[in-house]
């Protein structure tokens, strides 16, 4: 299911990134009294009144005085192309400006659902001057204060009100929803052509050729998959040469529809920051995931090579050591034959449930082996366990003190769990409950 987009969208130094960060309830974007200084993470997650919808703050290009103004129009066509609603961000202490204006010339040509928020309303006499924002034509002008948190459950209020539904797939639960990964010219196309054995996607050297998100229904042996494609950024212009973060959020969409992750890594230039951010997200999705190093035919190897590179990715992703690394040529077609096996592989791992009695016979032998460890006179003593859900595999451990268990402990029944049943290429989740919240 896919969540609908927020965009937050003003000229430098309205406060966006504050209120960003109000919003999502965490501390992602850097927030710092000076125009343009928002880098790297500026995307994130909220929900109001039982509604979940992505955030992406726009204030993640630098500012430069002569670039001012072709700044801001990038981010407003930027929130334009990918958001579903947008919150127009001004200043109530500078008032109206040359670029409040500007801005909103090109959002009033939109035609998206727009929320006027006027920021830095920090007292009584600061909600009369709101009232000028009016003349924008975006409605009521919503008086609200980053610093102090006051106004949000006004905005947000009138953010979920335009915001669309959700949206379910239309797939079939024996579909297996495959999302390819990674930064432009990893050879995402490349690969999915290759799964295809036919030329369905635009493929060129030139990085994010991809005009659209597009589903690929297809079958192989019987199984049914469909393939999530992610769009490469659209390219008009210098502009936006610097803004690549944002095919970000493309990734985190097509995550959220996805049963299986290919994080697909370009062989030849090693792993950077964003293949982290990306693949990242896919764990905290609770999804399958499984590594694709591409273009390894380009790749001058010696009998370590291969290893030297496995390394290199459990160090670098060490939060996704349960993931399966294959190394591919899309365009040779080496080991591609091994792909889909593999899909199917942590497809199963993602879905599969444990009977309780035997889990609970794993957990007992994992306690007789190894005891939970002592902290100041107290044992933590594991009653029941059972699992709750698939997509992942989650489990809730009843215990007398969940505050007792410490987390190289967890992480011990984690892979007591994970070797006695083969959880392949899936994260897996345990909870921990007091004996009394069982009944």
């Amino acid at each position: 299911m896919a969540k609908p987009v927020v965009a937050i969208v003003g000229r430098p130094n309205v406060g966006k990134s504050t209120i960003f960060n109000r919003i999502i309830g965490d501390r992602l974007a850097i927030v710092e009294d000076k125009p343009g200084i928002t880098r790297d993470r500026i995307y994130g997650q909220s929900e109001w009144n039982d509604q979940g919808f992505h955030m992406i703050d726009t204030g993640g290009i630098e500012i430069s005085d002569d670039e001012i103004l072709k700044s801001i129009r990038a981010q407003a066509e930027l929130a334009i192309e990918e958001a579903d609603v947008i919150i127009f961000m001004v200043d109530a202490k500078a008032g109206l400006t040359p670029a409040d204006s500007e801005v909103a010339n090109i959002l009033f040509r939109s035609n998206k659902p727009i929320v006027l928020a006027v920021n830095k309303v920090d007292n009584l006499k600061r909600i009369e001057d709101t009232y000028e924002f009016y003349s924008l034509g975006f409605g009521e002008p919503i008086g609200i204060s980053g610093a102090h948190g006051l106004g949000f459950g006004d905005l947000l209020d009138a953010v979920v009100e335009k915001l669309p539904p959700e949206v379910e797939d239309e797939y079939e639960d024996d579909v297996i929803r495959v999302a390819l990964i990674g930064r432009p010219n990893v050879g995402k196309s490349s690969l999915v052509n290759a799964m295809l054995g036919e030329d369905r996607v635009i493929v060129s050297d030139v990085a994010g050729t991809t005009r659209d998100a597009i589903d690929t229904p297809f079958e192989r042996d019987g199984q049914k998959y469909v393939i999530i494609d992610t769009a490469g950024m659209r390219k008009r212009g210098k502009v936006y040469e610097n803004v690549e973060k944002y095919s970000v959020l493309r990734a985190m969409k097509a995550i959220e529809r996805a049963d299986v992750v290919l994080v697909v890594i370009n062989a030849e230039e090693g792993i950077i920051e964003q293949d982290k951010h990306i693949a990242g997200y896919a764990h905290e999705a609770g999804k399958a995931s499984l590594f694709v190093v591409n273009k390894w035919d380009a790749v001058e190897k010696d009998e370590k090579t291969l290893q030297q590179f496995t390394q290199k990715i459990r160090d670098h992703f060490l939060f996704m050591s349960y993931a399966p690394i294959l190394f591919v040529s899309a365009k040779s077609g080496q080991r591609l034959h091994k792909l889909l096996p593999l899909v199917n592989e942590v497809s199963e791992s993602h879905a599969m449930r444990i009977p309780t009695h035997v889990l609970n016979d794993v957990i007992s032998d994992a306690v007789v082996l190894n005891p939970p460890p002592r902290d100041k006179g107290r044992r933590l003593k594991i009653n029941y366990a059972t699992q709750v859900s698939v997509k992942p595999p989650t489990f809730v451990l009843f215990v007398n003190a969940p505050e007792l268990m410490h987390f190289s402990y967890e992480r011990y029944l984690d892979n007591k769990i994970r070797n006695a049943f083969t959880f392949n290429g899936t994260p897996i989740r345990i909870w921990m409950r007091r004996k009394s919240e069982q009944e």
